[in-house]
């Protein structure tokens, strides 16, 4: 798959925009906090570090490994959004299989200087960070033109209802859209964002979901 159209960086939100749940605090990360790696492609095994800062979650090793096994090892030529990129483990495990371009979102200015680091370190030219709002950035994408967007607000945000909205406008017609949450979304609730499963993971709290358009039958 080929990328047919660029990803433009979305601007600032303003100060009238409606903030993002991640809870934003001045701390510091400590040393030794913790770490994950990046499980497989160009980058693997290299090690992201884990701040510890509030609502930090990362994608358990597991959890990406079957997402990526769902969606093949090579996304060379995809366009990807990482909406709430966090310690950007998602987002770099596109970017290490082969993704033409990952942007990369994050709210809290210690993460985003973290992510500016890393791609620093591994020479990450498809990846584009900014400081921004993932829901505004979400927004602002042209219609059909992701193949992959990457859902996981914090677990106690009251956004996911908006992010699946926006990520269903964007979305290409063949392209995914995973999401991660505290609970299992139901066939019935997807339907209403004109989204269906394709699959589904449960790893401890982890409800790990991969979305594509629903088709829709003709009676």
């Amino acid at each position: 798959m080929k990328p047919k159209h660029p990803i433009a960086a979305p601007s600032r939100p303003d100060s009238s925009a409606k903030k993002s749940s991640r809870k934003i605090k001045p701390v510091v990360a400590r040393s030794g906090v913790g770490e994950v790696r990046i499980i497989g492609g160009l980058w693997k095994r290299t090690k992201l570090r884990v701040a510890d800062l509030p609502g930090l979650r990362p994608t358990p090793d597991r959890v990406r490994e079957t997402l990526f096994n769902w969606l093949g090892q090579d996304l060379s030529g995809w366009r990807c959004l990482d909406a709430f990129a966090g310690t950007g483990a998602l987002g770099l495990e596109a970017a290490s299989r082969g993704a033409a371009q990952v942007l990369m979102v994050e709210q809290h200015p210690a993460l985003v200087q973290q992510l500016l680091r890393t791609q620093a370190q591994l020479g990450a030219v498809a990846v584009h960070i900014t400081r921004g709002d993932g829901i505004s950035a979400l927004e602002q994408l042209a219609p059909s033109s992701m193949d992959l967007l990457l859902l996981d607000p914090p677990f106690e945000s009251t956004r996911f209802e908006a992010a699946l909205q926006a990520a269903a406008r964007a979305v290409a017609a063949s392209g995914f859209v995973y999401l991660e949450a505290p609970l299992a979304w139901s066939d019935e609730a997807l339907a209403v964002f004109g989204l269906a499963r394709l699959r589904y993971l449960k790893a401890g709290a982890v409800h790990a979901h991969l979305l594509q358009r629903k088709v829709l039958t003709v009676a």
